[in-house]
């Protein structure tokens, strides 16, 4: 008995049955490099969102906006204007009504230092004394010196009848220099801003 033997595969079709094999093979290809840039993409958008959460352009609401008492002090004799957001001692940061931040104590003895000095003055002399800031404000500034984390040391006169007012870091170590006031390094760390300079 014979038995029916297995069609062939006409020609034709081996070569279309290539050519969807070919075709499949390349969409598929194509199909997992889209899936792979749509994730490159997602996960860039989504770092940038991140990064750009203290400073989104075009996102000011008038409605929402945070009010900072505004401060003046001196820098290399240049008035500057500053804002207070945030003390790591608790005591101060209750009577400035900021942000009490013990862990911004933790820059004390950072290396490479992000502290820059302030001078201030408990009793109400003067303004307070910063050891830097930009130059200029914004962000064109190319003091890279410059810090929004100051360590904070206290300013007393030591001579009354010398008192006058001191414009920045230099005047202040001169006259520490001639016993006419000491000053007193502290822990207390703060976050101070500096936002403008002033039109001497």
């Amino acid at each position: 008995m014979l038995l029916p033997t297995r069609p062939k595969w006409p020609v034709w079709a081996n070569s279309a049955s290539k050519v969807c094999l070919t075709c499949y093979t390349s969409n598929r290809r194509n199909l997992e490099k889209f899936n792979v840039n749509c994730i490159q993409y997602v996960i860039a958008t989504a770092a940038l969102i991140l990064m750009s959460g203290c400073a989104t352009a075009g996102s000011f609401n008038p409605a929402k906006e945070t009010v900072l008492p505004l401060n003046r002090a001196w820098v290399n004799g240049r008035q500057v204007e500053y804002v207070t957001t945030d003390i790591s001692d608790a005591a101060m940061a209750r009577v400035a009504g900021v942000n009490y931040a013990p862990r911004l104590r933790d820059a004390i003895g950072a290396r490479p230092s992000v502290l820059e000095r302030v001078y201030k003055f408990p009793l109400g002399e003067q303004s307070s004394i910063f050891q830097s800031a930009p130059k200029p404000v914004g962000p064109g500034s190319t003091d890279l010196s410059y810090s929004p984390l100051w360590r904070l040391l206290l300013v007393k006169w030591i001579k009354p009848g010398h008192l006058r007012e001191l414009r920045s870091e230099e005047d202040l170590l001169e006259a520490q220099d001639k016993g006419e006031l000491s000053i007193e390094v502290t822990d207390i760390v703060v976050n101070c801003p500096i936002t403008k300079e002033t039109a001497q």
